[in-house]
């Protein structure tokens, strides 16, 4: 497998990840670029936190994404961000710590397979080392100056309390070349072996790395939280640290949480099978029942798409089996296997356990090509006890059995993992093969759903606000008592019933008074809350008579029946909203006329040519230069003249450090012209374009006072961001031209078109918003929402578009807007935009109007602006109407400000 095409949430968060790094040299320090990086992104700046022991200013931040979010590949593909734009340099050290030692396997592995997308991505960092801590201990210095070296270790092996891992801190002489003509600056730096008497720097790996200043990235970083962890960290002077995991921190040791991608975004992009569908049984018998049922259900669709060309899947159940323990009987594996052999007739070559006693899943991975995934392999049940072997994947696994109601924290999270990831990361035709299912041996519905949802939230990495969403009943009568699962949307009738005798209340469980009360002077018992089936048997217990006994088992049946009307949101009870989007009319090879959406400015045809344009550097370019050359030499001004405040040194001496050790070759113009178009990715230029623009542009400079080869070699990579920046701005000038004549010139409508074809939709559980809209929090005010989408809303910017949703609520309980939603910016799959020449347009929010029996009303984009960014908003303004000019009555558009509603109520006729 080498090719490999990113998700919309994996590009955007690289996207985010450049452009942090551009910012750290842009901004006085890396911590004000993160406050300025997630204010620009997100519309909310976030406070930098310092790791002690660090210098204040060190990049550090941690990526976000949940279980089945591509941790691995996107930790591939920073690498080559890292040296562009972070290091500024063409070779680093990239120490890549994991949490255990199967994870450092499966990693290398696939980062040293050239066929798998891990490598592919690490590759376009250029020549690349990719070792384990003990090749590393005898690495040359050769390696280190023609490569980037990743050494992929777990995080133990570099504590000194480990007395294994001395050996990191121990001179070897296999490393004494490293340390050969070391300036001061470099020896200082160095650690000193406190037992001599000299206090001599051993020649250690420990140390080469610390004149290396590599790029730390921990995985799994939630599991690398202690004191000593980090001091391990700071032993080591990283030149930034970049933290991966689904669960970070922000109390104890905050990480800096620079991007977080949301389930929803999964879900959205076919990466995850939600919601988990859950079904709950006291008797584990036919709990495993059920499950074998479901599976077999499963298996017939899966076995229908594949005889129609999907691709093959054959739907696996992993069980979580019970411990053993002597002399207790319980539902270990043996038992479980035994149920499925004997009475389900379950073939046992089709059950596979995999706990510290058997280990099938080596055997399969042994004797079949693509282990579980392999059609001959007839494994269609795992029996396991703990957890399974950290980094293993399950491509096929689908349900999820526990004989342990959830006690197993641990197991129940990483099994879970295994069933939510997609197959093939692609949505199959059939519903039921984009869900995820789990069993749970258990009387307690509604406590069961809320313990899944905390494992999800704790372990997969979901956000709390989604996971009410993301786990469903699997039938009605156990969904209606998930009342947590349907917050703030569930109102019950109290159900009030007469008793022939006082109930002894103080013999019932605190839970289940909490749910009832007595009057004594009616003799009638009120039922406030639902009772589920083993609570009204425990109440029923309380009263002497039949009778009484009866009127209470009615009364609680009707309260968690009739007595509970359950809110629906439109998108809960199943409604489409749906929004023609701009589409081009193209001529197609045959000459047919075809509908292309239009999400992206450069399928225009546009004149671009380089050679039209001056290949020469502007007074800002050599400007920038100077005063990147003027910081390289220790020449920066320490105190901010306009705060007063200290100015961050962190960049400058890495860049110093790293110009110690990674001297650069004495190339010629021609040799440096080659490279700079090499790492000039500019799809839209052919070769001999981009070869003469930048050779153009690099003899010019080279005439200037001051400059020569070893200066123009030494800042290459800021020249090479100089020249990427005005041959981006050169073609953006090219594309605004063709856009505004395809857009807004004459005949637009032989052009461009409002399609129906490829309609943007709101999906069901694809709504993410990077911050939620709480009343009980909000700035901006409270409002009761009734007529929203999802039972989400996005927060909003600023109290006037608050009270502009106010308004269109308020509007939509009058009947004159069906429903409506608050639209997100940069949420790819979960928000509607209009394409511009140099960006994306997300309106505020979209509104379903009242339509006909046999069609669908018209859809209302409305946007709100302050007056400061009135002006500024023209060609928002331009794009919107457009798109309703053209959609034929189906789209309306307006954009408001100083809260004139009447501008938007002539539009709701």
């Amino acid at each position: 497998m080498t090719t490999f095409t990113p998700k919309g949430y994996q590009s955007q968060l690289l996207e985010t990840l450049e452009t942090y790094f551009q910012a750290c040299h842009a901004q006085p320090s890396p911590s004000l670029a993160f406050s300025a990086t997630t204010e620009r992104l997100w519309g909310r700046s976030l406070s930098y936190h310092p790791l002690s022991g660090f210098p204040p200013d060190m990049p550090y931040f941690c990526l976000r994404v949940p279980t089945g979010g591509g941790k691995t590949w996107l930790a591939a593909k920073s690498v080559a961000l890292v040296n562009r734009d972070l290091l500024r340099c063409e070779h680093s050290v990239i120490l890549w710590l994991v949490p255990s030692k199967p994870i450092r396997e499966q990693t290398l592995r696939a980062l040293r397979n050239r066929r798998h997308p891990y490598y592919t991505a690490l590759r376009e960092t250029g020549p690349i080392a990719v070792m384990d801590l003990d090749e590393a201990k005898s690495l040359t210095r050769s390696t280190l100056d023609t490569a980037t070296t990743v050494i992929v270790a777990t995080r133990q092996a570099f504590q000194v309390e480990d007395e294994e891992c001395r050996k990191v801190y121990q001179s070897s002489g296999a490393l004494m070349h490293h340390f050969d003509n070391l300036s001061p600056v470099q020896r200082d730096a160095l650690l000193t072996d406190d037992t001599g008497p000299e206090r001599t720097p051993p020649c250690s790996l420990a140390n080469v790395l610390r004149l290396r200043r590599p790029f730390v990235i921990v995985d799994e970083a939630h599991n690398s939280r202690t004191e000593l962890a980090f001091d391990m960290l700071a032993r080591l002077r990283p030149s930034g640290v970049m933290e991966l995991t689904a669960t970070p921190d922000l109390e104890r040791t905050p990480s800096n949480v620079l991007h977080s991608v949301s389930a929803a975004e999964l879900k959205a992009e076919e990466m995850i099978k939600l919601p988990v569908v859950l079904q709950t049984e006291p008797d584990w018998q036919q709990c495993l029942a059920d499950a074998i049922g479901r599976r077999e259900e499963l298996h017939r669709l899966a076995d229908d798409e594949h005889r129609t060309g999907a691709a093959y899947l054959r739907p696996i159940v992993l069980i979580q089996s019970e411990p053993r323990r002597a002399g207790v009987e319980t539902l270990d594996f043996d038992r479980v296997r035994q149920e499925l052999i004997t009475n389900h007739r379950i073939p046992p070559e089709a059950i596979l356990v995999a706990t510290g006693e058997e280990r099938g899943l080596e055997k399969v991975e042994s004797e079949y090509r693509l282990g579980l995934a392999d059609p001959a392999c007839p494994v269609r049940f795992i029996i396991t006890q703990k957890a399974l072997a950290e980094g293993w994947d399950c491509p096929f696994a689908y349900i999820l059995v526990s004989m342990a109601s959830l006690s197993s924290a641990t197991a129940v999270e990483q099994l879970l993992g295994r069933v939510l990831r997609q197959p093939e990361a692609s949505h199959r035709h059939a519903r039921e093969l984009n869900q995820s299912y789990a069993f749970v041996v258990s009387r307690h519905f509604a406590e069961t759903a809320g313990t899944l949802r905390d494992r999800l939230v704790a372990g997969a990495g979901f956000e709390r606000r989604e996971v009410s969403d993301f786990v469903t009943a699997a039938k009605p009568d156990q969904g209606r008592l998930d009342l947590a699962g349907h917050a703030g949307r569930v109102v019950m009738q109290p159900v009030s019933t007469p008793l022939t005798e006082k109930p002894d209340l103080k013999s019932v469980p605190k839970a289940i008074r909490d749910k009832v009360s007595w009057d004594g002077k009616r003799n009638t018992l009120t039922i406030n809350a639902p009772l589920a089936e083993d609570e009204t048997e425990l109440l029923k217990a309380s009263v002497e008579s039949l009778s009484a006994a009866a009127a209470i088992a009615v009364a609680a049946e009707t309260s968690r029946t009739s007595a509970l009307a359950i809110f629906q949101t439109p998108a809960e009870s199943g409604e489409c909203f749906r929004i023609p989007q701009l589409a081009l009319r193209v001529r197609a090879a045959d000459g047919s006329e075809q509908l292309r959406l239009f999400d992206d400015p450069e399928v225009l045809e546009y004149s671009w040519n380089l050679s039209l344009h001056d290949a020469a550097p502007t007074a800002d370019d050599i400007a920038a230069l100077g005063a990147a050359l003027q910081v390289s030499e220790g020449g920066e001004i320490d105190v901010d003249n306009a705060s007063g405040k200290m100015v961050s040194r962190f960049l400058p001496d890495l860049q110093r450090d790293l110009g110690l050790v990674y001297q650069p070759e004495h190339w010629d113009a021609i040799r440096l012209a080659t490279w700079l178009c090499r790492n000039l990715p500019e799809q839209s230029l052919t070769h001999a374009a981009k070869r003469s623009y930048v050779a153009a542009w690099l003899s010019d400079l080279l005439e200037r006072d001051g400059f020569n080869l070893a200066r123009a070699n030494l800042q290459k990579f800021l020249i090479r961001e100089r020249i990427e920046a005005r041959i981006r701005n050169l073609r953006k000038t090219a594309i605004g031209q063709a856009f505004q004549h395809t857009l807004f010139g004459d005949d637009v409508e032989s052009r461009v078109s409002v399609s129906d074809q490829d309609p943007f939709e709101f999906h069901n559980q694809a709504y993410a918003p990077s911050r939620d809209y709480d009343p009980r929090t909000s700035p901006h005010g409270s409002f009761e929402f009734r007529k929203h989408f999802y039972g989400r809303i996005g927060d909003f910017d600023s109290k006037e578009e608050f009270e502009c949703a106010c308004w269109l609520d308020i509007q939509a309980q009058k009947g004159r807007i069906l429903f409506w939603v608050r639209n997100l910016v940069r949420r790819e799959g979960s928000a509607f935009f209009l394409q511009k020449a140099d960006g994306r347009f997300y309106p505020d929010f979209l509104c379903r109007l009242p339509g006909s029996e046999d069609e669908p009303g018209p859809t209302l984009a409305v946007e709100y602006k302050g007056a400061d960014r009135w002006k500024a908003s023209e060609d928002d303004r331009l794009i919107g109407g457009l798109w309703a000019d053209l959609s034929e009555g189906r789209c309306r558009f307006v954009m408001v400000k100083d809260k004139r509603w009447d501008w938007i109520d002539p539009l709701l006729s």
